[in-house]
């Protein structure tokens, strides 16, 4: 399995996509309710010990299709990155 990632600035970013409702045990998924998302943010292949974090996207409802919501979670990760303070990086900021 090929990990898709898009290098934005230098960092990595990951769209993270799971079902809204979570998968109970001897059912299928449940993709009728929608999807969440978050998206992990890592340093590139360059540095030596590459730090990450994982940042939840709230919405007030599910995305309607994991496209949305893998396009929201690259969407949002360029938003923190660009809204960094000078001389920070979005691994730096304070929850």
């Amino acid at each position: 399995m090929t990990v898709a990632f898009r290098l934005y600035r230098g960092l990595e970013i990951y769209p993270l996509v799971y079902p809204h409702r979570p998968t109970e045990p001897g059912f299928g998924h449940n993709y009728d309710e929608g999807f969440d998302a978050s998206v992990r943010i890592q340093e590139g292949e360059a540095v030596q010990d590459p730090r990450s974090r994982v940042f939840g996207i709230a919405v007030a409802r599910p995305f309607r299709s994991a496209g949305d919501a893998r396009r929201a979670s690259v969407a949002y990760a360029e938003h923190l990155i660009d809204t960094c303070l000078p001389g920070q990086t979005v691994l730096d900021m304070k929850s």
